[in-house]
């Protein structure tokens, strides 16, 4: 029996964690082979990109997918997860007082290439443990900015003190973090009750599947993505019988004077048969991930 290698998009429900919606994937495929490509908060719903069989070897170039997220805020309470599941760590009635101008403002001034403080409990790893195992002992963790890009935030509606907002950003961005940083520059604090990713590159998640048709064998079949599809955003080049024969023994291929250097590279046969990832070194491509 042949294993299926591809990539199911699911649309997650709020409550279950992101390595639940593996498991339930495990054991629906009747695989160990399964693995997802970005973490989605237990509270959070929408879009996970799981990978099933050889197309697990596909996630790294998967997670670095720009997202989008619809998030609701509420202002007036800061809590110490940075969303609805923690507790009050601040309240103000301060929000009664607020513009929409100063909210747009607030929201507005974190748009661009910046440094975000991760929320204390994130799966962020600190001296080799996630820094929410530290935080749920009641341990307090060094925490370091990181390099986010935030590409648009949009408002969608003001009715305080819940504010719902869209955002475009690069992977590793905290969503929580942006709640929690637009409470803070209004004085008032402020979580997330609400998050739903809704993209992932050019996926949408209303084309994913309800996790609790992960059993129904038709609808897997009919939601999955070929390896190939999976990578489509990447360079492509296309491989002959010999190319594939080349690949197959770890032989790099010709690659074409207009190749790109210094990106991964999608060798295929065929529009829908993903051989291998490579990488131009020099006139030639050869092989990082051989998939066959």
């Amino acid at each position: 029996m042949t294993e299926r290698s591809g990539v199911i998009p699911v649309d997650k429900p709020a409550g279950p964690t992101s390595h639940d919606v593996v498991a339930r994937a495990r054991r629906a495929l009747g695989t160990r082979r399964v693995g997802h490509t970005g973490t989605l908060d237990p509270f959070a719903s929408g879009l996970l990109l799981v990978c099933v069989g050889n197309a697990t070897r596909l996630a790294e170039y998967l997670t670095a997918l720009r997202k989008r997220y619809v998030a609701t805020m509420r202002l007036g309470v800061a809590t110490d997860t940075d969303d609805l599941t923690g507790e009050p760590v601040s309240e103000s009635e301060g929000w009664r007082g607020l513009t929409e101008a100063e909210i747009r403002a607030a929201l507005a001034e974190q748009v661009g290439e910046r440094l975000q403080l991760p929320p204390r409990f994130s799966a962020k790893k600190v001296a080799g443990e996630r820094m929410y195992a530290a935080a749920r002992r009641g341990e307090e963790v060094e925490r370091a900015p990181v390099p986010v890009t935030i590409h648009s935030i949009r408002v969608l509606r003001v009715d305080l003190p819940e504010v719902e907002f869209e955002v475009d950003c690069g992977s590793g961005t905290y969503i929580r973090a942006i709640g929690r940083d637009a409470g803070e520059a209004l004085g008032v604090g402020g979580h997330l009750t609400r998050l739903r990713r809704t993209r992932v590159g050019d996926f949408s998640v209303e084309q994913a599947l309800p996790l609790e048709a992960l059993a129904d064998a038709a609808a897997v079949e009919a939601a999955s993505l070929s390896p190939a599809r999976a990578v489509r955003h990447l360079a492509s080049v296309e491989v002959d019988e010999a190319g594939i024969r080349a690949l197959g023994y770890g032989q790099g291929v010709a690659a074409p004077p207009d190749t790109p250097v210094g990106v991964p590279i999608a060798l295929l046969a065929g529009p829908d048969r993903l051989v291998a990832i490579g990488e131009r070194v020099g006139d030639r491509i050869q092989p990082r991930k051989v998939l066959g």
